[in-house]
């Protein structure tokens, strides 16, 4: 699909050339242009825009080792994971989690196995270079609880020494201070079917064992979980807990444990009421493939219509192609869907385009007007709504996806005005109702931060909590400036006190789901801006200062992932076009489209733009979870850099109509929107 359409700016090349002296064949209008036409070149005929998910090799590994754990190998499919996984090996021998990260010890353990899974002789060279990897990072000892229950599953680990995921915390009334609702959306749709696996303990051994991976021989006293040193704390408690819980399903196996079997199957129901309003359990890979073994673990038959559809939507989730075998973790249409709308309306496409209305019809259709699970943390009467990343999850709207969808509906001029404006209306109402006690906003649920949760022993995924996010936040504040609420608001007071505490001392801000500090002070100062704050005070100005601060040399911006475990790498890796124009858009929220920090900027963003206005971006700038699971969401490398350009244009117009630097964010925030929504309910 193409479009054509007048950007409003005429001319402006000149200008741009003349008053910043761009050099060569840098034209910052040209690339827009360019930007604008890629884009919607690639819309789906449905309307909608969708990038590929990409991650490292772990998703492929497991569903080798999960083919031959279910005995359905297919060694033409299994010959182009063995390519996957060793095209993506280091030279050094391991798997690392991001692109030049280093070797990471589940990663490595997970390849090697699906490898020696596969067939490939122990003695060949590129496996004794993951041996000798692997056993340096301490070997399957050091492998997180998942990865382990995933080992005992092929009868490669001790059951005995993976902690248990007890079914019966399902039972455990919302009246206690720590239960099921207090775990992260996204652990409890992975460790329910978790539940019933550990209760059958399904293992099919493989006829293979790891024992060159154990350092110091294979000794069941290394596979014991470490207590801490202190006599009483909650690592040791719940260790406790662990060992009575084994006790207990000692009791099962002679019929004396009370709760176990409602548990198990409440368990069951639970799983199987979540897999309808869904494209497979929580839309995500590790609770799809945990979800498929839990079923046959419970004796599903395999023509089962649960296990045919569980099947399908994992299979939906792979890139088979000749030579290329690739796994995404999940789907991301509404997501690339909402920020695309916003990139091009922001950069001058029209808001009556059609493009532009079928994408607003599009994610329209898909709000979710249905009670998930979110009512179990935020239980505030309140008209559902919201919006998920993915095709269909119903049960598990967020907040982040949902204000991203709402600045892109706010720009549109829609086939259905009352439609629209009734949409804006409901989903704000509902998305605000989950501001956290703190006045900050998380992803998913109200208050989900009992760090009690931290100390269990199968939570070594760092995923337990959903907690409350500076980048979020200021996504929240930007939206409701935008929407036309005073920064007097009590709501957006309260969201900006949590912002001052969140801070870094050098004026950055961590960023939770994108890598990082640029990503965080990139949200901030756009969120302040979009609210119509002073953008000269001293802490906003500390923001601006830190990104030029870190630009680099050839006038981009990069960070790596490796910044979540060594913060003193913040701001430090190769130019990326998503982060060159995440730190453009922070500086030019302080309104000065003059800085050196912004034409160097501009120029690179120029100068690397592919002939048909896309841009390559190698490295990943998205995360999962922290330290533990990154991906690479590929339509940020196209999208970004055109609300990068457009939001320089924008600034660059206002200084030249005569109005001061410190005007221009409040009026940066005035774009122009339909009544309705403009009053934000107030």
């Amino acid at each position: 699909m193409t479009g054509h359409f007048s950007t409003g700016s005429r001319g402006a090349t000149p200008i741009l050339q003349k008053e910043f002296g761009f050099r060569g064949q840098v034209d910052p209008e040209h690339a827009l242009k360019r930007s604008q036409q890629y884009l919607l070149s690639v819309q789906k005929p449905e309307g909608y825009w969708v990038g590929e998910l990409i991650v490292d090799a772990t998703l492929v590994a497991d569903m080798v080792v999960y083919h031959h754990w279910d005995g359905s190998i297919d060694k033409t499919w299994e010959k182009k994971a063995i390519k996957h996984m060793f095209d993506r090996q280091l030279p050094e021998g391991g798997w690392n989690i991001y692109p030049g990260g280093p070797a990471e010890v589940n990663a490595t353990i997970k390849c090697y196995l699906a490898l020696k899974l596969a067939g490939i002789p122990a003695n060949d060279p590129r496996m004794l270079k993951a041996r000798t990897i692997a056993r340096s990072l301490g070997g399957v000892p050091r492998m997180n609880t998942f990865s382990k229950l995933y080992l005992a599953l092929i009868g490669l680990y001790p059951w005995k020494y993976v902690p248990t995921i007890p079914c019966e915390v399902l039972l455990i009334g919302k009246w206690f201070h720590v239960n099921f609702w207090d775990m992260s959306n996204w652990s409890r749709a992975m460790l329910v079917p978790l539940a019933i696996i550990n209760h059958f303990k399904p293992t099919r051994p493989v006829g293979i064992d790891l024992n060159e991976l154990y350092p110091d021989g294979f000794h069941e006293r290394d596979l014991a979980l470490v207590r801490d040193p202190k006599w009483f704390t909650w690592r040791n408690f719940f260790l406790k807990l662990d060992r009575l819980h084994r006790v207990a399903e000692r009791v099962q196996r002679l019929g004396l444990h009370p709760f176990r079997k409602s548990a198990l199957k409440r368990c069951e129901e639970w799983m199987l009421e979540r897999f309808e309003h869904s494209d497979g359990l929580a839309a995500i890979f590790p609770a799809m493939l945990n979800a498929l073994i839990a079923l046959k673990a419970l004796g599903y038959a395999n023509d089962h219509p649960q296990v045919v559809r569980a099947w399908n939507e994992l299979k939906r989730l792979e890139h088979d192609e000749p030579g290329n075998l690739r796994i995404e973790p999940c789907f991301s249409p509404v997501w690339d869907t909402a920020i695309v709308s916003i990139c091009l309306r922001e950069s001058g496409v029209p808001g009556d385009h059609p493009q532009i209305r079928k994408a607003a019809d599009w994610l329209m259709d898909r709000e979710i007007r249905f009670k998930g699970d979110w009512i179990h943390k935020n239980p505030a009467n309140v008209e559902p709504s919201g919006w998920v990343f993915e095709y269909l999850n119903d049960w598990n709207p967020d907040v982040d996806d949902t204000a991203m969808v709402l600045l892109a509906l706010r720009l549109v001029e829609a086939n259905d005005p009352r439609r629209l404006d009734e949409c804006i209306r409901r989903a704000t109402t509902w998305m605000l109702t989950f501001q956290c006690r703190d006045g900050g906003w998380a992803a998913f649920d109200k208050d989900c931060t009992k760090s009690i949760l931290e100390k269990v022993p199968f939570a070594d995924h760092n995923a337990m909590l959903d907690p409350e996010c500076a980048d979020i936040t200021a996504r929240i504040i930007e939206i409701l400036g935008k929407l036309g609420y005073p920064k007097s608001d009590p709501q957006i007071v309260r969201g900006i006190d949590y912002l001052k505490t969140q801070q870094e001392k050098d004026g950055s801000w961590f960023g939770r789901w994108g890598v990082n500090y640029i990503y965080g002070t990139w949200q901030v100062l756009r969120g302040m801006a979009a609210i119509g704050w002073d953008m000269n005070e001293p802490w906003l100005i500390a923001g601006r200062d830190w990104l030029e601060s870190v630009q680099l040399p050839d006038g981009g911006w990069g960070e790596s992932c490796g910044t979540y475990d060594d913060p003193d790498l913040k701001g430090q890796g190769p130019a990326t076009a998503s982060q060159t124009a995440w730190a453009l858009m922070g500086i030019l929220a302080c309104g000065d489209a003059h800085r050196e920090s912004v034409q160097r900027g501009i120029e690179y963003l120029c100068r690397n733009q592919n002939a048909d206005g896309s841009w390559t971006e190698e490295v990943i700038t998205g995360t999962g979870f922290p330290k533990v699971f990154y991906l690479k969401y590929d339509m940020y490398r196209n999208a970004w850099p055109l609300l990068a350009l457009a939001t320089y244009q924008q600034v660059l117009a206002k200084s030249r109509n005569g109005h001061s630097v410190a005007q221009l964010p409040t009026l940066l925030a005035k774009v122009p929107t339909n009544g309705a929504a403009k009053n934000g309910g107030h």
